[in-house]
């Protein structure tokens, strides 16, 4: 039996279309593909149906609510169609891509985000390519998870992230590789696909306000400066760090700043500012002193699995000593461990 494959367009750069201020999400996406596409092409791919949405967005306004729409709208036609294809901006795919793999965990079908560098309104586009690859890999039964495909390369969702804006080559995996590679063939690397841990769970609750703030440490960084952060309304903290997860120890004034602020509830996260690498709180002395103060370790999760996570473990409902528990276990795939 052939299989069908659900497409969502969400909007993005793929269905653009030039304006006075630029490139803004055009509608009829399918139209558009059938011009792309000859009628003898169209047959030969797998057969899909594609919903566009009502408000199309660039993914730079990407809000909760969005990934909230996302979800709902896969887990309810779940049971219908074979695999799921997601339209996307490229800017904030990597954010999606994570956030979908703890809203709908323990897939068995595969949930593929694609989108492209150039509209396919333009002749050079990346479009047709990844739209085409991601229906393919789409069929697959192997791939039970979100992933990202993008310019030939198959990567886990929650592994993925955005690191060139001019390149088709925009995506990448830095510590994970890639779960596959379309060239001729398209070749899975099936010892690396996640496997479902059960039946599929939906976890569809997500707060329309952010839970989370990230921080960055700098140079000079100052213990009024961080205490000003602190007292922002948010529930969890990223705090970028250097190398395995370092910080300034002798700063005794700023190191109570943060132990004050665990103490208080603030879930405050270690996360390395390195592209790959993971923390390693006991390395160094400079660490060690981090972890005194309460702050736990986000691993080798990329930045946008670690701000998903934790929205998503707070929109559930957890208290901030469950979600500290949580950081460290390894859900769907973010962590290696």
């Amino acid at each position: 039996m052939a299989k069908r494959i659900y497409v969502a367009y969400t909007g993005g750069t793929i269905g653009m279309k030039p304006t006075d201020s630029g490139y803004a999400p055009g509608d009829n996406l399918m139209a558009l593909l059938s011009e792309k596409l000859p009628a003898d092409v169209m047959k030969s791919l797998p057969e899909f149906e594609l919903f566009e949405y009502e408000q199309l967005i660039d993914s730079s306004n990407i809000r909760p609510d969005n990934w909230k729409q996302i979800a709902s709208d896969i887990a309810a036609r779940y049971e219908d169609y074979d695999g799921f294809v997601v339209l996307h901006g490229t800017d904030t795919m990597a954010y999606s891509c994570s956030m979908m793999s703890f809203m709908l965990q323990n897939l068995n079908k595969p949930v593929i985000f694609t989108g492209s560098q150039i509209p396919l309104c333009e002749a050079r586009t990346d479009g047709l390519e990844n739209f085409v690859g991601a229906l393919s890999v789409a069929t697959d039964d192997r791939i039970k998870e979100v992933c990202l495909y993008f310019n030939g390369r198959l990567m886990r969702g929650n592994r993925s992230r955005k690191l060139n804006a001019y390149w088709f080559d925009a995506f990448d995996s830095p510590n994970y590789p890639w779960l596959g590679r379309a060239d001729i063939h398209i070749e899975l690397n099936e010892q690396l696909l996640w496997q479902s841990q059960g039946k599929e769970t939906f976890l569809l609750d997500c707060d329309s306000d952010p839970h989370v703030l990230p921080l960055c440490l700098f140079p000079g960084i100052t213990a009024q400066w961080l205490e000003t952060a602190f007292q922002q309304p948010y529930s969890a903290f990223i705090l970028r760090t250097y190398g395995t997860g370092n910080g300034p120890d002798q700063d005794q004034e700023l190191l109570k700043v943060l132990t004050d602020a665990s103490a208080k509830g603030k879930v405050i996260v270690n996360q390395t500012q390195c592209h790959r690498g993971t923390v390693r709180q006991g390395s160094y002395a400079a660490g060690s002193a981090l972890a005194r103060t309460g702050m736990v370790s986000g691993y080798d999760a990329t930045p946008e699995a670690l701000f998903c996570k934790l929205h998503h473990l707070f929109s559930m409902g957890m208290s901030p000593k469950q979600v500290r528990e949580q950081i460290g276990i390894n859900l769907c795939g973010e962590l290696s461990q």
